[in-house]
């Protein structure tokens, strides 16, 4: 079955072509009917494009891990796929998949001016937001190649009237400062920049692939200097490894210097693909909260309320001690109260706002 809040492609017959390769890493094109996703399909309050499917980022605590399963299962079980397809993409579990299996929307710019087309379509998108990387890094390394999102953006930018977010943590979306500039002019754009925290060495263990924070912040910096909108995800907060409050008070620091829009944080959520490489990855890298982490997660995919209360009180004196909007936009429906969740919470005294035992 296909799930509706990717835009899965269809094969229309073929087995995916293999675009092209980068070191253990293989991109696939396809071609979808449609680029975009509707809220009534997702059960969000927003529209949603994603130009690619997977992201060679690969960061450990990934929520977006479950989405390439549907795509990969949908062209191994394809009439049309030969035992190679199959052997290429079910060699790996799909969490695993996910970041080094892409898959290439091919001509995503004019199958999104096709749909813009339609007169419905558009009349509904202009009493929403679009939102540009839900579940996959639009300006991920495969877009210096492809230019599949700068495609998707000229296209939005014919529009007006629209409410555009992208979502990235990669500089190279000031590439696109040109077509940026030219959407900003006619409709509502924000870049969120992800960055869960400025140690350049724990950034690495945490995210090996992606941008260093450095490369971020003056990716920040200068699109505000061009007057576009920035918002900065701490999204997610790991506990025990990135919520030390100096490792917080120097995240907001560095962000009001690259003079942020604002700012929206919120606590580590594992679902099920996630949850199977990130508690290996903690037991590796961090074996010394692998108990507590199994314990509080064993129960929901969230930490308990005290937790994340703890941490917007945290953020919020933060930001206002810096001058940094907290930006309440970022919350969504999953931080309401969840009965089945484990109990954590934070202590005002300690070196870090830790997980209960």
């Amino acid at each position: 079955m296909q799930h509706p809040m990717f835009d899965l492609e269809h094969t229309r017959g073929a087995a995916p072509p293999l675009l092209g390769e980068q070191k253990d890493i293989r991109y696939f094109g396809t071609d979808p009917r449609s680029l975009l996703n509707s809220p009534t399909a997702t059960g969000m309050s927003f529209w949603s494009i994603n130009p690619y499917v997977g992201c060679a980022f690969g960061c450990a605590y990934c929520y977006a891990r479950y989405a390439h399963r549907y795509v990969a299962e949908r062209l191994t079980t394809s009439e049309t796929a030969g035992d190679a397809v199959r052997e290429e993409l079910g060699a790996l579990p799909p969490w695993l998949a996910f970041e080094r299996r892409i898959f290439v929307k091919r001509e995503a710019g004019a199958i999104l001016r096709r749909e813009l087309r339609k007169p419905a379509r558009m009349r509904a998108l202009l009493r929403e937001t679009v939102v540009i990387g839900t579940a996959t890094d639009p300006y991920q390394p495969a877009e210096r190649r492809y230019r599949i999102t700068r495609g998707v953006l000229e296209t939005l930018a014919e529009q007006r009237g629209l409410s555009v977010t992208i979502i990235t943590k990669s500089p190279l979306v000031t590439r696109d400062v040109d077509v940026l500039m030219r959407i900003a002019t006619v409709s509502r754009l924000s870049v969120h920049v992800s960055l869960i925290t400025t140690d350049r060495e724990l950034a690495r263990r945490l995210e090996p692939r992606a941008p260093t924070p450095e490369a971020r912040l003056r990716a920040i910096a200068r699109l505000r200097e061009h007057g576009i909108e920035v918002g900065v995800n701490v999204m997610p907060v790991l506990p025990g490894i990135t919520d030390a409050p100096h490792l917080l008070d120097a995240l907001v620091r560095s962000v009001a210097a690259a003079n942020a829009s604002y700012l929206g944080a919120c606590a580590l959520r594992l679902q099920s693909a996630a949850r199977q490489r990130y508690l290996p990855f903690i037991e590796q890298e961090f074996p010394h909260l692998a108990a507590r982490y199994r314990s509080t997660y064993a129960r929901s995919y969230q930490v308990g309320e005290r937790y994340r209360q703890g941490l917007r009180s945290h953020f919020t004196a933060l930001c206002a001690a810096y001058g940094v909007t907290f930006d309440r936009y970022y919350k969504r429906e999953e931080d309401a109260d969840d009965p089945t969740e484990a109990s954590a919470v934070e202590s005002p005294e300690s070196a870090q706002l830790t997980l209960a035992l």
